[in-house]
């Protein structure tokens, strides 16, 4: 196993060994992502990629929530091993899995059940709501595998392993794409089969996941006699974990918001709104992996009790997420004409590829702002400060939220490129003399 105590060392080399693999899982998933939508607009049609569109902010709420609550769990895990406390740590995953057994499954039925009340809540257009609901229900028979993929990952990444489990997403995301060729593509079967294909490369991530614990990580090996829900360790992931889970809900909830006001514009706004927004994913999900290379740097030297190494990181941390945004934003800059015809192409798609276009303008200026949110809330949720980093998170979500609002009769699509800017500058005002006054106060006691 590829465990990687970061106790010791260079804090940049552990910052970049670990964040690597994080980065790449995240892009191989980004190009599943917006391979899904070329492959919707491209082979089903401009309302296959609207319904992709208005249905992802939806699943990324649900996703975010189980990804807040693993990674809020991964912090306790991260101390423990950084306390090379194995009993505990075990216990930790132990609790995790058990409770995600109710959690999804309850999830689960009500995402299914309540899809066409949710597709009502967001504003979605009457001529697409029926194939949008159809995709929906069936992705959410996904959220159990999700759930415990996330988990497991999770578990893995607390001890420095961030490579396996981007070998078993790199396997599910290809599987699922290759599906989506076959059965979409060529076969020329609809939305359904495309959702469909998506819950079986979840299920074999998980699978693969749960079977490489068993056979090669002892440390997480879990027994039939490990098998046990610890009601104090239990309080003690929720208290963690709701907060980071509440905290990664706020912003699929301002999404969903905001995707409210793109449905009022019409389905040509809707369909390019999505292909900019997988552009997006691109830029802002590796900086935030990289901000999870922080929060586990920081957790285990926490546990450890190396105060130094905790600042040190930080900057290496900075440093990283700084170098990635501005590559991101040079290239989208320069070549935001060309990746927008890779979703749609032809004579009728000329008003999505100008609004998309608009968009991406305005955006690749704006990728260094969240490059420092992402550093330094993977820096708070480390030192267990998961209240400033949801309080910082709302303020943005809520400032995104309002002025997309107040400008997009005016502005149109560019609103939410100058809402998501006002927001992360109010995020930054927030957090970094709260962290600046933090670490003084460390230092001094």
């Amino acid at each position: 196993m590829a465990e990687m105590r970061m106790t010791e060392n260079s804090p940049m080399r552990h910052m970049i060994r670990y964040a690597i693999p994080l980065v790449l899982a995240s892009a191989f998933q980004l190009f599943y992502n917006a391979a899904d939508s070329i492959i919707a607009g491209r082979f089903i049609g401009r309302d296959a990629l609207a319904a992709t569109g208005i249905s992802a902010p939806v699943m990324n709420l649900l996703i975010l929530s189980i990804s807040g609550l693993s990674i809020g769990s991964g912090v306790l895990m991260s101390q423990y091993y950084g306390a090379q406390d194995e009993e505990r740590l075990k216990k930790a995953l132990s609790t995790l899995l058990l409770f995600g057994i109710v959690f999804s499954l309850v999830v689960s039925l009500a995402g299914f059940i309540l899809a066409d009340r949710i597709l009502i809540w967001i504003n979605t257009p009457q001529d697409i709501r029926e194939i949008s609901a159809s995709y929906l229900r069936i992705i959410f028979l996904a959220t159990p595998f999700t759930y415990f993929y996330n988990a497991l990952s999770s578990a893995l990444k607390s001890v420095g392993d961030s490579s396996t489990p981007l070998k078993f997403l790199l396997f599910s995301s290809a599987l699922n794409l290759i599906l989506d060729i076959i059965f979409v593509g060529f076969l020329g079967f609809g939305i359904r089969c495309s959702a469909t294909t998506t819950v079986i490369a979840e299920a074999v991530s998980a699978i693969l996941s749960f079977s490489y614990i068993q056979k090669s990580v002892p440390l997480l090996r879990l027994r039939r006699g490990d098998l046990s829900m610890d009601g104090k360790m239990l309080g003690q992931i929720l208290s963690y974990g709701s907060l980071t889970a509440l905290q990664q809900s706020v912003q699929p909830v301002g999404k969903l918001m905001i995707q409210s006001a793109v449905n009022s514009l019409g389905v040509d706004v809707i369909a390019a709104f999505n292909a900019a927004a997988r552009v997006d994913d691109f830029a802002l999900t590796p900086e935030q992996n990289i901000g999870h290379a922080i929060t586990t740097f920081t957790a285990q030297n926490r546990g450890a009790k190396k105060e130094d190494r905790i600042r040190l990181g930080l900057r290496s941390g900075l440093l990283l997420e700084v170098s990635y945004a501005l590559f991101i934003g040079i290239t989208v800059f320069i070549l935001r004409e060309k990746i927008m015809t890779l979703f749609l192409s032809g004579e009728n798609s000329s008003q999505v590829l100008a609004e998309g276009e608009r968009y991406l303008f305005l955006m690749s200026f704006f990728y260094l702002l969240p490059s420092l949110t992402n550093g330094i809330q993977g820096f708070m949720r480390g030192m267990g400060k998961m209240r400033i980093t949801l309080i910082s998170t709302t303020i943005q979500v809520v400032l995104r939220v309002i002025f997309t609002f107040i400008l997009i009769n005016f502005m149109g699509i560019e609103s939410i490129a100058i809402a998501c800017a006002v927001g992360w500058i109010m995020m930054i005002l927030f957090e970094y003399p709260y962290a600046y006054f933090m670490m003084r106060r460390r230092r001094s006691s």
